[in-house]
């Protein structure tokens, strides 16, 4: 949610940032007009209350037909204090309707456009080069399915499409990059945390799930309970309506949880292996920050993200992710693609986004610094999302003997195997 008075100050600005978006440039005026509906309303209605209070000191004090009179008009004004009160309670109701369907405001730097529209900011490492090596690379699952370590099959015949097993070496492999994600954050700072996958409608609602996104996102109806599609929705609820102590912050979270997304609007894409899927698992860095520090906390974060892809020794490039690509929460957002070379091309692997104080007012978490109450910022990081990092570590390292060799970071988690061997059929 954005701060309303810098919409009556500045709309123009908010238009922009909808237009850049993509979204609806109208609602700004809408979400204008109820604001102003409601500001007079309470004014009107604060009017009438202090006219009802004099009225109600005078009327033990007459008699009469003056007191007749003064009941009467007593009785009018409480009607009226009444219909005032209905017509500021609509009008809040429907300033805040209006309000949580806005997106944020667009940070000035972001690329305007589209899913394509996006700038590279930087790559790093090599890519290598299989024809010169004399071998043609597998992809993942045929790599997955030789190494006994993933099992699409009978993931469809139980549950459906985009659903699989990770079996034998592919589950040591998730349990060895979740332990080694989370060694790195807890360096860094961060307090692992193991969150909820089922959570109330407000939380869903106040990371900004439930406009844009909402149609990826699992709701049980019969209990009101909606499935996460990433820990960042329980981590930014986790202080929600709590104020903290400036001196406190940097609060720094990482958190592990499965993950449920329906894939609207995917159709056909990413049909193969367990790029894209319903489920998955994923090491999420969140970071509650005061305003001024968002933007450096933010290079802050896509710097550890990084440092986790180059530690997986994977060829990868951030990019500036394009206004029109933003989901509705955040002002600016970072990508981290790294290179899969059956598919010749950079795939998301890792994103960082800045909130800003978006999250922060629709979940009421605001900090005390002195006699000042605010909205602090929140930001969210991808450390790693489980079965994508998998797919780049096993077509990046695969050998021409179909084994894979170990990225040295994880290899510690591994028993300190160096190598996945093809399994005997």
């Amino acid at each position: 949610m954005i701060d309303l008075r810098l919409l009556r100050e500045d709309p123009d600005r908010v238009r922009a940032s909808q237009r850049a978006r993509g979204e609806d440039v109208a609602l700004v005026d809408a979400l204008l007009s109820a604001d102003e509906r409601r500001r007079s309303s309470g004014v009107r209605f604060d009017e009438l209350r202090s006219e009802q209070k004099n009225l109600g000191k005078l009327i033990p004090k007459a008699s009469g037909d003056e007191k007749a009179e003064l009941l009467k008009k007593a009785s009018q004004l409480a009607a009226d204090v009444k219909a005032a009160d209905a017509e500021q309670n609509e009008a809040d109701e429907e300033t805040k309707r209006l309000a949580l369907q806005l997106g944020n405001l667009v940070h000035p730097d972001v690329p305007v456009g589209g899913e394509e529209d996006f700038v590279v900011l930087e790559t790093h490492g090599t890519i290598r080069d299989f024809g010169a090596e004399g071998f043609e690379p597998k992809d993942h699952l045929e790599l997955g399915e030789a190494l006994g370590a993933i099992d699409v099959e009978r993931g469809a015949k139980v549950s459906g499409s985009r659903f699989y097993y990770l079996t034998g070496v592919g589950a040591l492999l998730e349990l060895a990059l979740v332990n080694a994600a989370i060694a790195q954050a807890t360096e860094a700072g961060f307090t692992p945390m193991l969150t909820p996958a089922l959570v109330r409608p407000r939380a869903m609602e106040g990371t900004g799930f439930l406009g844009q996104a909402a149609e990826n996102v699992y709701h049980l109806e019969k209990d009101d309970y909606y499935l996460v599609g990433t820990s960042e929705v329980p981590l930014a609820a986790y202080h929600m309506d709590e104020i903290l102590d400036a001196e406190k912050l940097p609060l720094r979270y990482a958190g592990f949880s499965p993950c449920f997304r329906r894939e609207a609007g995917t159709y056909g894409k990413d049909t193969r292996g367990i790029f894209r899927v319903h489920q998955f698992d994923k090491v999420e860095m969140f970071s509650y920050v005061a305003p001024e520090d968002a933007e450096n906390e933010h290079k802050r974060l896509l710097d550890w993200e990084k440092q986790w892809l180059t530690g997986l020794e994977l060829p990868f490039q951030v990019i500036d992710v394009a206004s029109g690509d933003l989901g509705a929460s955040a002002s600016r957002k970072y990508d981290c693609e790294a290179w899969i070379p059956t598919q010749g091309k950079y795939r998301e692997l890792t994103s960082a986004s800045n909130c800003d104080s978006f999250q922060a007012r629709r979940l009421s978490v605001r900090l005390r610094d002195g006699k000042k109450v605010q909205p602090l910022a929140t930001l969210n990081g991808t450390l790693c999302a489980v079965p994508r990092t998998i797919v780049a570590i096993l077509e990046n390292h695969q050998q021409a003997d179909g084994s894979v060799r170990v990225p040295e970071v994880l290899r510690p988690y591994l028993g300190g195997r160096e190598v996945l061997e093809p399994v005997a059929k």
